[in-house]
């Protein structure tokens, strides 16, 4: 199966096309950097020749608000439309948990309308949400400095290993379409500001940790339950703690 991965040569993306060649199928990275822009359309009906999934895993360049809706908005809907062109049978999209309760965000309002868009295509979907990756817990804690102070909430969190999402996305693209959401996590749940002190501690990182209910989340206010998946979501098996162990 001719499966094309839109964004297919970054963090996930290259996991997904990684995972899909070793189950047999015919894997496709397709981003800018392989003549693939879906902001422009530049290559997509040329790359979807033949394709029976599209997995979108992209990301908007800049996170400013104006920029990442025009990303999201642009891209799905260039995207969607080159996918009905060729015949692709189903869409699957990376987004992530919590995003509708997120929408003080500018960058969870453009993922919001792209979710929107692919629902209201009529292409057969799967969406993905997953919680926040490993890897981003010091990119959250430098959103997060002030001076030499990091000020986070103390909300819940249950993030999870880049590799598990990869995973859980190359489920969904060789599966049939959900037209639903399904969501994964890490296996434990942590409060975000003990998170990131155990991440910070463990790089050494002198800065100090403060807890402060209204710290915002990518500019959003978090509740206690916002980015926490809800019952029924598929529970990787990496373990926060042994990741952390490999990164020294």
């Amino acid at each position: 199966m001719k499966i094309v991965v839109i964004g297919g040569t970054g963090l996930i993306g290259s996991k997904v096309v990684e995972k899909l060649k070793a189950q047999g199928h015919e894997a496709v990275p397709a981003a800018p950097n392989t003549g693939v822009n879906t902001l422009t359309g530049e290559g997509l009906a040329e790359v979807l020749q033949g394709a029976s999934v599209v997995v979108d895993v992209s990301n908007s360049p800049s996170f400013a608000d104006d920029a990442v809706m025009e990303f999201f908005r642009t891209s799905t809907t260039n995207l969607l439309k080159a996918e009905a062109e060729a015949g692709v049978t189903h869409h699957v999209a990376l987004s992530v948990v919590g995003t509708d309760r997120l929408q003080e965000s500018g960058y969870f309002r453009a993922k919001q309308v792209q979710e929107d868009l692919i629902r209201e295509s009529g292409m057969p979907y799967s969406i993905v949400h997953a919680t926040q990756f490993f890897e981003f817990m010091n990119g959250i804690a430098d959103l997060a400095t002030e001076g030499d102070t990091v000020r986070v909430s103390s909300a819940g969190i249950q993030p999870i290993h880049s590799a598990d999402v990869a995973a859980a996305v190359c489920r969904a693209a060789v599966g049939e379409p959900l037209d639903g959401v399904v969501e994964v996590a890490g296996p434990e749940a942590f409060r975000l500001d003990e998170l990131i002190r155990e991440v910070l501690a463990a790089g050494n990182d002198p800065r100090e940790v403060v807890t402060d209910p209204r710290a915002p989340y990518s500019g959003a206010p978090l509740e206690e339950n916002t980015l926490l998946p809800g019952p029924g979501a598929r529970l990787a098996e990496t373990r926060f703690a042994d990741w952390l162990a490999q990164q020294k």
